[in-house]
């Protein structure tokens, strides 16, 4: 599907400024990584070009218990754009809902810890909200930094688990109709969107080492929802550190099953459509889906296509995740609404129970 121009759409002046509060609150949470937290640091305060806007950067601690606090206030002592936050409660979402907690300006960005982001970072997402005045939120290209040269197999259909994301050099809107998950490491909000439609929810984020988290993806999608549009540009740039134990299958398999399990929790309309049904409480076209996988990793296997039978059983991982919430869900959703029967029932006055059932004519005892 041909994705929709921003070039049509009416284009706006430069972004107002105040003197007082920064243009641009940037947003970078960490836990425990002190090693590579300095060099993401220094990255966003490089800026060379910020279009005359300024900006802060809020260091949120999300209870790290290495050096993180002592790097974080040792930089802000000489440079007054940098703040230290400390959130106790663990989990992605709750440290990037501290930093919107904490942000002044009226365009709140996000980035991460192991990410370096280019010179011209900061007037480039300015320069795009006053460009698409449309748009509530935009992001741009997450590129890799490679420890070392990366396995044949990983390719860019493997970018997902790595946060990876390049959709080309042409600026597209992200709508209902062309959905595209800007990638946490490299995304703007306007302030006032956290008001209209709340910040990131906790069911869905990152704790510690978890993957395959999408909470993303959950507040983009209710975003949009709201009648709210994005922008992908690709001026917006910003490069991955890939730890090396990304380069390894494992993590993928494991990425994959935890996503589908966030997906299960979810219960996004896109998945939930279903014309035939649910099973376990997972929707008909899943099985089926997980039946082609299933076939097309056989064949790949017995030709020894490896690249071919990796990427089908990523698909029969995450469908594997998705069952396992949902058959467990289903089972106590089940037992807790035959036990609320019961308990009403027990409940109710004799003369308000259902009447007791008969024996069946043919003696067989009462039919359900």
């Amino acid at each position: 599907m041909q994705s929709p121009t921003v070039n049509a759409l009416s284009q706006g002046s430069a972004l107002p400024l105040s003197t007082g509060d920064p243009a641009v609150s940037v947003v970078m949470s960490t836990y425990n990584r002190g090693e590579l937290l300095g060099d993401a640091v220094r990255s966003v305060l490089a800026q060379r070009e910020t279009t005359g806007a300024s900006f802060e950067l809020i260091v949120v601690d999300n209870n790290s218990t290495d050096a993180t606090r002592h790097l974080v206030e040792r930089v802000a002592r000489v440079d007054e754009r940098v703040r230290y936050v400390f959130e106790p409660q663990q989990g992605l979402s709750h440290a990037r809902n501290a930093g919107i907690r904490n942000a002044r300006g009226p365009l709140v960005a996000f980035t991460d810890d192991d990410v370096r982001v280019e010179c011209d970072w900061v007037a480039a997402i300015v320069r795009a909200f006053a460009e698409y005045p449309f748009a509530d939120a935009v992001g741009g290209r997450v590129l890799p930094r490679w420890p070392s040269p990366p396995p044949a197999w990983l390719t860019r259909d493997h970018w997902a688990p790595l946060a990876l994301m390049d959709f080309g050099g042409e600026s597209f809107a992200v709508t209902p109709d062309h959905q595209v998950c800007l990638m946490g490491a490299n995304m703007a909000f306007r302030r006032n969107v956290f008001d209209a439609v709340g910040v990131f929810a906790t069911e869905f984020q990152r704790v510690k080492d978890g993957i395959g988290s999408i909470e993303d993806h959950e507040f983009q999608l209710r975003l949009l929802r709201s009648g709210r549009t994005g922008v992908y540009d690709p001026r917006i740039v910003v490069h991955a550190e890939i730890q090396p134990d990304r380069l390894d299958r494992v993590y993928h398999r494991r990425w994959h099953t935890g996503h589908g399990h966030f997906h299960a929790l979810m219960r996004s309309e896109f998945i939930e459509r279903t014309k035939v049904g649910t099973l376990f409480g997972v929707p008909a076209h899943l099985y089926r889906q997980a039946l082609r996988d299933a076939m097309a990793w056989s064949a790949a296997a017995l030709t020894a296509d490896a690249a071919r039978a990796f990427k089908h059983e990523l698909g029969l991982r995450f469908f594997w995740g998705f069952f396992r919430t949902r058959r467990r869900q289903f089972v106590h959703q089940s037992w807790n609404e035959r036990h609320g029967t019961l308990t009403r029932l027990l409940r109710l006055p004799r003369s308000r129970r259902a009447p007791a059932a008969q024996p069946a004519a043919t003696g067989v005892g009462p039919q359900e």
